[in-house]
This record gives C-alpha cells, sequence and structure tokens, in this order.
C-alpha cells in the first residue's frame, strides 16, 4: 500500500504517530522539570492571621540526653554506676521578615535548614460575595508531619485518625529556605 503524499510528491506520516511522539516528548520533559521531594519535617513556629502582618523567623534550641546505667549485686549488697551525655543547639532568630497573610510555618527539614511557608485562604464558591467565598488553610494540629516539595510548593501532610490512616492536607507557598547557622 503506497503513503499518502502532498501536493509536492513528499509522503506524509501518521498523524497520530507524530502526535503521539510529541506528547511523549513533552510528558518526559514535564516529568524531569517537576521533581519532588518528600521529607519529614517539624513546625517549630506557627502564625496565622486574617490581616496583613510582618513574620519574624524565630530561633530555636534542641536537645538531646543519653543515660546509662549499670547495676550489680548479690541478695544483701547492690552496686550501680551510671554516665550521662547531653548535647544541644542553639538556632538565634534570623534577620529579615516576610510581609503574609494567613497562615506562616517555619518548618525545620532534616539537614537543619530551615523552610518558610506560607498559605493565604483559598477561593471556594459558595455563591456569597468576594468575602463569603473564601475558605481558611486548612492548619495541621502537630508538630511532626510531611512535606511535599515540588517548585516552589510544600504540600503538607499530618494523620487525623487514631490509626493513622487517615490524612489531610495542604498546599502551602514557600516563601525561602534559610540555612542553618
Amino acid at each position: 500500500m503506497r503513503a499518502e503524499s502532498d501536493t509536492i510528491g513528499v509522503p506524509m506520516k501518521p498523524v497520530s504517530l507524530v502526535t503521539g511522539l510529541i506528547s511523549f516528548a513533552l510528558l518526559f520533559t514535564v516529568h524531569i522539570n517537576a521533581e519532588t521531594k518528600t521529607l519529614t519535617v517539624k513546625i517549630i513556629d506557627r502564625q496565622d492571621h486574617d490581616t496583613l502582618y510582618t513574620y519574624f523567623v524565630p530561633g530555636y534550641s534542641t536537645g538531646t540526653t543519653s543515660t546509662n546505667v549499670n547495676c550489680y549485686g548479690s541478695t544483701s549488697n547492690v552496686n550501680c554506676s551510671g554516665s550521662m551525655t547531653s548535647a544541644g543547639t542553639n538556632i538565634p532568630a534570623r534577620s529579615g521578615s516576610f510581609s503574609v497573610q494567613g497562615a506562616t510555618f517555619s518548618l525545620q527539614l532534616p539537614d537543619g535548614r530551615v523552610a518558610v511557608v506560607n498559605c493565604n485562604s483559598k477561593f471556594a464558591e459558595r455563591f456569597a460575595g468576594p468575602q463569603g467565598n473564601r475558605r481558611s488553610c486548612r492548619i495541621p494540629l502537630v508538630d511532626d508531619i510531611q512535606a511535599e516539595f515540588s517548585g516552589d510548593n510544600a504540600k503538607l501532610k499530618w494523620p487525623v485518625s487514631i490509626d493513622g490512616k487517615k490524612f489531610q492536607s495542604e498546599t502551602y507557598k514557600i516563601l525561602g529556605v534559610l540555612d542553618k547557622k
């Protein structure tokens, strides 16, 4: 069977093959550029206001203590000895601020950096006029959460059921990622 040709006699490729190749190339490109990273993070500061406010990234401290006790003895005598080690980190407040509205969190990343994220109210059609068509951002009540970072967004996820199988989520805008000090 002969391939159809255009008006100047050059054989044409089937449109579906060309469309398929273009679609594959676009999907492959989008997949490379849309890399996401999911991390377990800790909320170290949170604020939520309906009006415009200035958010300052606070300082914070962490500490760990390890204790080791050894005891030995007989029926009438017991000897115990032990040791304890402590380690701590103090991070001072950061200079600079953000002018924001809505919910703002400082998220401590596993490598010690701090991501500042914000979520303003979202559009939700209720046929109630400009102010009535907004809903507040969902806010986690717990401090240890999952954050899926993609571009300049962070989708925060946290458990909301006793068995830990049901999750709530909200997408926040990343305002900045501060180096650990």
